[in-house]
This record gives structure tokens, C-alpha cells and sequence, in this order.
């Protein structure tokens, strides 16, 4: 495979994407509704899209249990730029969050009876330090809490 972006490979221009939004197969599509409304503070349309800020979701009523599969641990593998050989804990969703703002999110939802199914906490890796935390939605789907910044050689002075 090679490392150059398609895009590259002839003289058209680059079709921009829009917003990616996760489709989330849910066991029961009220209690969903209500948890990422009331729990995540997430605003909710008729179709079922569940949205805060740039994190958008779109609840879809499972035809089955069966079908609501969140995902399991992923491999760990050496070939990462850094260090990281990847997490220790299911990831369903990435989201982005400021570093001042992971810990008092993480606190928000608790108070309203979410489930924090992994406590913040923070490492390093290929001179990045990261802060990290996970919440679980009421079908087990991981939301990843992450936020990074450079390391400041000089705050170890």
C-alpha cells in the first residue's frame, strides 16, 4: 500500500468530506435518547441524532439484541510512530476534549448517574502527555475521553 493520498495521484481535485457520525445500533431507543440527552448533554433531533458540540450520534433502534455489538479490546501492536502499543480498554468512540475540561466532563456525568467505566488518568508517549478517561453508554459502547499536549521540557525544572 502505498503512502501517498489518492488525491495525489492526479491532477483532480480533493473532494472534501463532511463530519463523520457514528451510528449507534441501540437495545432500546428511548432509554438511549434519554441518557445521551440527560447523561451527556447532547440535544436530540427526531431522527435520532444525538449531538454536543462536534460529537454527533446517530440512534438507530437494533432489530435484535444480537445486533448492538460495541468493541471488544483491540490488539496491541508495535508498529505505532511511538512507544504506545495501544489501549488497554475497549474504544468505541474518540472524542477530543480539552485538558482543564476531561476531568470536570467526566464529573458532569457523573452526577447525573453516568457510568465512568474507566477514571481519568494520564501517561506519556513520543513527547506527548495524554489524559484519558471512559464512559459507558446504557448498551456497553466505550466513549473515550481523550485530550493531549506537548510535554514542556522546562516543567520538570
Amino acid at each position: 500500500m502505498s503512502n501517498q493520498h489518492p488525491a495525489e495521484t492526479n491532477n483532480t481535485p480533493k473532494i472534501k468530506l463532511g463530519r463523520a457520525i457514528q451510528v449507534r445500533l441501540v437495545s432500546d431507543l428511548k432509554k438511549s435518547q434519554e441518557y445521551y440527552s440527560h447523561v451527556l448533554g447532547c440535544t436530540i433531533d427526531g431522527w435520532g441524532h444525538a449531538e454536543r458540540d462536534d460529537m454527533v450520534f446517530l440512534l438507530q433502534q437494533a432489530s435484535s439484541i444480537n445486533d448492538v455489538r460495541p468493541n471488544a479490546v483491540a490488539q496491541k501492536r508495535s508498529d505505532y510512530p511511538t512507544e504506545w502499543e495501544g489501549p488497554d480498554y475497549a474504544w468505541d468512540s474518540f472524542i477530543s476534549i480539552s485538558w482543564e475540561g476531561l476531568d470536570a466532563f467526566v464529573e458532569e456525568v457523573r452526577d447525573k448517574g453516568g457510568m465512568i467505566s474507566t477514571e481519568p488518568f494520564t501517561g506519556s508517549h513520543g513527547g506527548w502527555e495524554f489524559k484519558n478517561a471512559c464512559i459507558q453508554d446504557p448498551d456497553g459502547y466505550n466513549l473515550v475521553l481523550g485530550a493531549m499536549r506537548v510535554i514542556n521540557a522546562d516543567s520538570s525544572k
